[in-house]
């Protein structure tokens, strides 16, 4: 292993958010097909595992080859005695990666929306405003065309506001994406830093005194959509909907409002019952649900979590069972 990952598998180990929550939710038990559609550092599967002991399935899926490799080894210390598989892909890929796991269905899905891989941190992606490092932000580059420098670049001023606005929910945005358009006209934009310096100068100083970094929202932002990451969440919670078994479950951890929004029209779609006016004598609207929500609100973290886990502020967990 390079010595950059080695130096990163510590990273990895990061406490898996509001894991009692996730094995309530999902249930599972001994013999189960259990898929955790972003396996990471497999913390939460690593509790999935034990569960499903010892005649059950784990099936991982990351983007990240250095994600599936500390996972395989953590599983097989753990609970030696299940199978598991660790899949390359996106979850928007869930049909091929489940035909390709050769199973008939899942009983559990776990989707961590949270974006932790500790590969972000490498100057050289170009995820992190706190390194110069070229415009890149593409999760898996042997796949991906677009980058963060043909968005930065190439948007034109009206998509790059509605792309700041939504993914990144700042204030700022058409600001922002003034002043990238203008600045780009002199040279292209072509590293973290360039785009820092641009972010700085357009937000107000008395806006920059406080809250996170200010370029933080428009990072963000730009990530999710050279990772076209909210059609992937549709693409894949509509497979997963399909692959579960009668009776099987699905947990979505989403840790921003519109990934939120995503998972809650996506379990509504297909938990709705007859829509019919009522007094018809014969349902003509055909609507027969598919899901059954087990909470019709998201459940949160617990203060004591928070506390002892930041990361876990501002998760909220979505969950349903296959008719």
């Amino acid at each position: 292993m390079a010595e950059t990952d080695s130096s990163l598998i510590a990273e990895y180990r990061h406490e898996p958010v509001m894991v009692q929550e996730v094995l309530e939710t999902l249930a599972p038990s001994e013999g189960d097909i259990v898929c955790d559609c972003t396996l990471g550092g497999a913390g939460h599967s690593l509790e999935l595992a034990k569960r499903i002991s010892p005649s059950g399935l784990l099936i991982g899926i990351d983007q990240d080859d250095l994600a599936l490799e500390v996972a395989a080894s953590r599983i097989k210390t753990a609970a030696p005695e299940v199978a598991s598989l660790q899949l390359k892909g996106n979850f928007s890929e869930l049909d091929s990666l489940l035909q390709k796991a050769e199973v008939p269905g899942v009983d559990c899905f776990l989707f961590d929306l949270g974006v932790s891989s500790p590969q972000l941190d490498i100057p050289s992606r170009g995820f992190s405003y706190h390194e110069n490092a070229p415009l890149n932000m593409r999760m898996d580059p042997g796949k991906q065309t677009l980058n963060a420098r043909e968005v930065i670049n190439h948007y034109t001023e009206a998509d790059l506001t509605r792309i700041i606005r939504t993914y990144g929910e700042e204030k700022w945005a058409s600001r922002i994406a003034h002043f990238i358009v203008v600045e780009r006209e002199n040279k292209p934009i072509e590293t973290t830093f360039e785009l820092v310096d641009i972010i700085k100068k357009a937000i107000p100083a008395s806006a920059r005194r406080t809250g996170h970094h200010p370029a933080k929202k428009t990072f963000q932002a730009i990530r999710i959509e050279v990772n076209h990451e909210m059609d992937a969440l549709r693409e894949g919670l509509e497979a997963a909907v399909r692959w579960l078994n009668p009776g099987g479950r699905i947990c979505v951890i989403s840790y921003h409002s519109l990934e939120d929004r995503i998972t809650k029209e996506c379990f509504k779609k297909y938990s709705q019952t007859c829509t019919c006016p009522p007094g018809l004598p014969v349902c003509v609207c055909g609507c027969v649900p598919v899901l059954k929500l087990q909470e019709h609100k998201p459940r949160i973290p617990g203060e004591d979590e928070v506390e002892r886990n930041p990361r876990a502020r501002s998760a909220k967990i979505r969950s349903a069972i296959k008719l």
